[in-house]
């Protein structure tokens, strides 16, 4: 989960980085009252969930209050990559003398996380690389011992610093460090981390991918997320509502299986064929009728949806009930979208038997189930 800038900041903060003193507004009101606190030049900055925010004209630049204003109400009205703008941050503009990187990810190869940080600031990382690879400093934090500060010490040495900015910085990283892991961050970054023209440092903007996985420990972000305001699409958010593993893909082939091996091969054989999947929706083990009547529901709800494929091996799913669950949602949403039915295992022929007494047929082979569905999302049938 994607957290918007300001709330990074706040996280932030709590950990003794230095941020500009800033505040968030969501309307002309709030955007007065900040004004008035806060001294010019000040950098307003669209809260959107987007990469490239400022190349889209995401952040304005004020030297007054009656400019900030001006910029405030203009990013309020407006949208930045398709998404509207619900608040804007405010914050007093940074004096720079130089741009820096510093981040921690998941380093999925070596499974630990690892720091990487560059003397070159302000743009993505991975552009960084592109151009001057050089510049990159890389750290693999021990999973077990994990980061300390002579770490970041030895960090803001090779970035060439010394004596007070040296200790400084060690500090600054190693908060970072404690905020990555106190809130589960798959990615935790400050870019650009700005050395200030009086030698000190500043967080200018930080962003932070929480893990999904532990949203459970930090329900007031999962709340947002449920609530829409987030980058997730209608059927995303419905399926984690309903705790369904949901992924919106490209295609107009809707996918549904139990088991992500098993879904994840049923993606494959639908490209082997020459067909795009929609999505990814594992209703997972055991699924009840209603639920696999949810499960329906959101992936018909995709208009580019042609034809859905269930494609289920029963263990401790039951082909009874994903066979009710079908004829539910079915008989729910009143979807004239055609159904490939693959089913095997558990209750099997009483599946079979629930679905072919409402004239949908069957079929036994994961391979010929999705020529057909390829043929239909192609040119149409039944």
């Amino acid at each position: 989960m994607k957290l918007f800038e300001y709330e990074a900041k706040n996280i932030l903060t709590k950990y003794k980085i230095p941020t500009p003193n800033g505040g968030l507004a969501t309307n002309l009101n709030q955007t007065r009252e900040l004004t008035t606190k806060l001294k010019p030049p000040l950098a307003i900055k669209a809260q959107v969930l987007v990469a490239g925010r400022g190349k889209a004209g995401g952040i304005l630049f004020a030297n007054s209050t009656a400019e900030a204003e001006k910029a405030a109400e203009k990013l309020l009205k407006t949208q930045i990559k398709g998404i509207a703008v619900k608040s804007v941050w405010i914050e007093e503009k940074i004096q720079i003398k130089k741009e820096l990187y510093f981040g921690i990810t998941t380093d999925r190869f070596n499974q630990s996380y690892i720091v990487i940080a560059s003397t070159v600031g302000g743009m993505e990382i991975e552009e960084i690389a592109s151009k001057t690879p050089e510049k990159i400093i890389r750290f693999l934090i021990n999973p077990h011992s994990g980061f300390h500060s002579f770490h970041a010490r030895q960090i803001a040495r090779k970035m060439g610093y010394a004596g007070n900015q040296l200790s400084e910085l060690e500090r600054i990283f190693e908060g970072l460090y404690r905020a990555g892991m106190d809130y589960d961050a798959e990615l935790i970054e400050m870019n650009p981390l700005v050395e200030t023209t009086d030698g000190k440092f500043v967080a200018a903007d930080a962003r932070i991918i929480v893990d999904d996985n532990a949203l459970f420990r930090h329900q007031e972000y999962k709340n947002r997320l449920l609530e829409g305001e987030s980058e997730l699409t209608p059927q995303e958010a419905e399926a984690m509502k309903n705790d369904l593993a949901y992924v919106k893909l490209d295609g107009n082939i809707g996918v549904i299986g139990n088991g992500a091996g098993l879904v994840m091969a049923t993606l494959d054989t639908i490209q082997y064929y020459g067909g795009k999947p929609a999505n990814f929706l594992d209703i997972g083990g055991g699924a009840p009728a209603e639920k696999i009547a949810t499960a329906l529901k959101i992936v018909l709800s995709d208009p580019k949806v042609k034809a859905l494929f269930v494609n289920i091996l029963g263990g401790i799913t039951r082909c009874d009930e994903v066979a009710r669950g079908i004829l539910e949602a079915k008989a729910k949403v009143g979807t004239t979208k055609p159904m490939v039915i693959r089913l095997v295992g558990t209750n099997e022929e009483e599946g079979k038997r629930i679905l072919t007494e409402a004239h949908i047929h069957v079929l036994e082979s994961m391979e010929e189930a999705a020529q057909r569905v390829v043929e239909i999302s192609k040119y149409g049938g039944k």
